[in-house]
């Protein structure tokens, strides 16, 4: 007996064949949209038009090197041991507070790091109330009378960046810690080990993947801070790349440090790579049984909740509490149409990017769900590097192909028509959005993906065999079901779009201004005072995503105090 097809399953199978080649295309215009900057970047590296490598690397690329690993290094150090320390705190013991600290301990990543460091240079200079008070308690008449640590050098860099940037630690080492399997610790401590001996020997090694994580993305917003080391004037390569490019007018000189820069990129990446491979542990999980805490009594208590309420004190408190007296003090010349006018930019900006980029996530992790191939997964992967990039480099990869198109169409127009178009591209708010998706399209996608990953298959052979098409099961069937993964995805890219102060510094459209913007003119010119608003603003935006994040890992497991 002859067997006759199933016709709805050739006709499944055919529609998602067609469909796999559409959201294959769209996933390859992403992957070349993010290579664009890329390839840009090496070319005029390579084929400068004043070629004056030879003048820096003899003057003052080495300063340049040495400055930047040793800022790397200090931050990643001083994060790392702040973010593990406090982890394994909340993931162990049961001490006052604690409850609190959970949460708490994540609220100094809503406080960008140029923010930080206009406020405690404020506050620790010479002429800051600090100082001002200790001259008075012990009668001294000037700055030869005592020895003060500067604010404006490279350790007060490190210890700026490290405050606002350990909570990167700490979010991956609690997930570790909190997705370890109870019954190790329980083996551990049933053959003699204390607590401590537990987390050395056993708890740590096994978060050693995360951690590597962590201190890579430490390492990658280092690298790409400006503000901070600008305003503290430490030579790193992101504040060469603006000095070679805005003050000695060579772009081709800040695209070769630009190259450099992503070399590092590169090594961090393959080093964070490496340390995972290498650290591979396979475990039952019983994340339903419930963690036992350790209670702490008498000094040790103290100690612990001293170790937590220190980098929030320092982190969190301590600008929000200067920014709010500034604010309040000035609150009647700060609020004003221009301050209005600002905002508005930054919101609409913002919401804007993250629309776009939680949109342009979509098509990539719906791509990789319909059409599962290596050269989807490859381009997809290639798509999300842009957030390796640093934005200085970025900023000039994007620059370059931009400017090169509004020359090219200008000149053309201008012998064949005699039309001048100007600048389509360049200088707008166009190449400012597209700047923003390349950066921030790792964080949507990867949110959408998460979100959509836990959406059983079998549903959309349910909506095929219905007769729903692709584009009808993404909008009747999945869209309500990742909404969280989607809102996630549009806050944290909001936020992180809120703060972005180098990108927005170059290619912004002239005349138009930003609150990160705002923040950066006045503090520079030591007018924090009238730019404390602005600064606020942006450090109660902030504080949403970290709420979000908090309650996420909240819920994961269950504890019992011992």
């Amino acid at each position: 007996m002859q067997r006759i097809p199933n016709m709805a399953f050739l006709s499944y199978s055919r529609q998602r064949s067609i469909n796999g080649q559409g959201w294959l295309l769209s996933a390859a215009v992403a992957a070349i949209m993010v290579a664009l900057p890329l390839l840009s970047i090496f070319w005029l590296a390579l084929f400068p038009a004043d070629n004056i490598w030879p003048h820096l690397l003899s003057t003052v690329l080495p300063n340049y090197v040495i400055t930047t690993l040793t800022l790397m290094l200090g931050v990643g150090v001083l994060a790392g041991s702040i973010g593990i320390v406090s982890a394994w705190l909340i993931s162990t013991y049961h001490f006052p507070g604690r409850r609190v600290f959970e949460w708490a301990l994540l609220l100094p990543m809503a406080v960008p790091a140029y923010v930080i460091a206009y406020v405690y240079t404020d506050l620790l200079e010479y002429s800051g109330p600090l100082q001002a008070w200790l001259r008075e308690l012990f009668s001294w008449k000037t700055q030869r009378d005592y020895w003060f640590p500067p604010i404006r050098s490279l350790g007060g860099a490190i210890w700026m960046l490290g405050l606002v940037l350990y909570p990167y630690v700490y979010l991956l080492a609690r997930a570790s810690f909190l997705e370890q399997a109870a019954t190790v610790k329980d083996a551990a401590r049933t053959l003699g080990c204390t607590p401590l001996q537990a987390f050395l020997r056993v708890s740590l090694p096994m978060a050693r993947p995360a951690i590597a994580v962590g201190l890579s993305l430490v390492m990658m917003e280092t690298l790409n801070d400006f503000g901070t080391v600008d305003f503290f004037a430490v030579k790193t390569l992101t504040a060469g790349i603006y000095d070679t490019w805005l003050n000695m007018g060579n772009l081709g000189g800040a695209a070769q440090l630009a190259a450099l820069m992503l070399i590092f990129v590169v090594v961090l990446i393959v080093m964070e790579k490496q340390g995972r491979s290498r650290q591979r542990q396979f475990q039952q999980g019983d994340r339903f049984k419930a963690i036992q805490l350790h209670r702490l009594r008498g000094f040790r208590a103290v100690l612990a909740w001293t170790a937590c309420v220190l980098p929030v004190f320092a982190g969190f408190i301590v600008p929000l509490l200067d920014l709010t007296r500034y604010a309040w003090r000035h609150a009647e010349q700060s609020w004003s149409p221009d301050f209005l006018r600002l905002a508005w930019n930054s919101l609409a900006l913002a919401l804007a990017a993250a629309v776009f980029c939680t949109v342009l996530g979509l098509l990539l992790a719906y791509a990789k769900r319909l059409h599962r191939s290596r050269l989807l997964s490859s381009m997809t992967q290639a798509a999300t590097l842009g957030y390796a990039m640093p934005s200085a480099v970025l900023a000039i990869g994007i620059i370059i192909p931009f400017a090169a198109f509004d020359n090219t169409l200008d000149g053309w127009l201008r012998s064949s028509l005699g039309i001048s178009t100007g600048l389509l591209l360049s200088g707008t708010l166009f190449t400012l959005l597209f700047a923003y998706s390349v950066r921030f399209l790792a964080i949507s996608a990867g949110s959408v993906e998460s979100s959509l990953g836990k959406v059983t298959p079998s549903m959309d052979m349910a909506c095929r065999s219905m007769g729903y098409n692709a584009s009808q099961t993404l909008v009747k069937v999945h869209l309500p079901l990742i909404r969280g993964g989607l809102l996630t995805a549009v806050l944290v890219v909001f936020v992180d779009c809120m703060k972005e102060l180098p990108t927005t510094l170059v290619l912004r459209p002239f005349n138009f201004d930003t609150l990160a913007i705002h923040v950066y003119q006045y503090a520079s010119d030591e007018r924090l005072p009238e730019a404390s608003l602005a600064a606020l603003l942006i450090v109660l935006v902030g504080i949403i995503p970290v709420i979000l994040l908090s309650r996420t890992i909240t819920a994961t497991r269950r504890y019992r105090i011992q």
